[in-house]
């Protein structure tokens, strides 16, 4: 099965006043395998509130073909559709960053799969489900001298009912709460960054689905436990403040999980859904020792920035 993806973009920009934007326009795709063409619109404003402080507003429709191991479909197919409306305040000013949003999404025609002479295959588009929450960030390279540190929030409430799931649920890949601290201290006399990272998410629901012939039911469901991961890095840097400088060194020093904590992302089944095994990493902890080196160019910034 060989998939040709048409499609034509356009985009303009309109400044209604000099605090207003308007940026306005739509995407047209034809997918050969559904042999269906759609029309997605998107739509933002953006108004200056002051000095490095912006409010906006974005609407915008996307299309999304189904999953190619669904394809092709013993039943006709159409596109899945995700209609997105979102509200943001930020104001940056000063080395310091305050970011809110607020959005709600809505999904329709999301394949429902069924089992068709002993296969589950795709059967329909009439599944649906919505995204609503809101995130918030704060950075500031201010306060403290040579000192960087952001938190972000964010909250989740979503539920689908798509693919074998017997009613809206929400899915196995969403968590209501997730949350981040980073902090970047750099010590000149050094000439090393230190950097730690905290990244928490509550509880991601699993569940064990089967069908007893008729219907498709829940053999065993529950949520993981909270994840928690903390992190530490040092980072090296020789030919810092070196003008003449052709070559620059990156050394580092990263670990992972430095509690040793137990991270469960899930579970998977034996075939007759009798035993379950939890999916953990590979290693609790991870350690890392490596150097980065560049010419001509200095990436120092961007190597300490991956390592967070």
């Amino acid at each position: 099965m060989k998939e040709q993806i048409k499609s034509l973009f356009a985009e303009g920009d309109l400044y209604a006043t000099n605090d207003l934007a308007v940026k306005a326009g739509f995407r047209f795709e034809h997918s050969s395998v559904l042999n269906k063409a759609n029309i997605a619109p998107r739509l933002s404003l953006a108004y200056k509130l002051g000095k490095g402080t912006q409010a906006s507003l974005a609407y915008g429709i996307f299309y999304q073909n189904p999953e190619r191991r669904y394809l092709p479909s013993p039943n006709e197919l159409v596109f899945m559709k995700a209609t997105h409306y979102i509200a943001q305040f930020q104001r940056s000013l000063n080395q310091q960053t305050l970011r809110a949003e607020l959005y709600y999404k809505k999904y329709d025609n999301l394949v429902k799969t069924g089992v068709v002479g002993f296969t589950e295959a795709a059967i329909n588009n009439n599944g649906f489900g919505d995204a609503k929450g809101f995130e918030l960030f704060w950075r500031d390279k201010k306060t403290i001298k040579n000192f960087d540190y952001w938190i972000s929030y964010s909250f989740l409430d979503t539920e689908r009912d798509f693919l074998n799931f017997p009613f809206a649920i929400t899915p196995n890949f969403a968590a209501k709460h997730t949350a981040s601290l980073v902090t970047k201290k750099f010590v000149q006399k050094l000439k090393m960054n230190f950097n730690a990272s905290y990244n928490y998410s509550s509880g991601r629901p699993y569940y064990n689905i089967g069908f007893d012939g008729t219907n498709y039911k829940f053999n065993d469901r529950g949520t993981v436990p909270d994840f928690h991961n903390v992190s530490f890095a040092i980072n090296y840097l020789p030919k810092i403040g070196k003008a003449d400088a052709k070559s620059f060194a990156v050394y580092v020093l990263q670990v992972s999980n430095i509690f040793n904590l137990k991270q469960t992302f899930g579970y998977q089944y034996s075939y007759n859904g009798y035993r379950k095994e939890a999916i953990v990493p590979t290693s609790r902890m991870f350690v890392y020792i490596g150097a980065f080196i560049s010419f001509g160019v200095d990436r120092s910034e961007e190597v300490i920035n991956n390592s967070l």
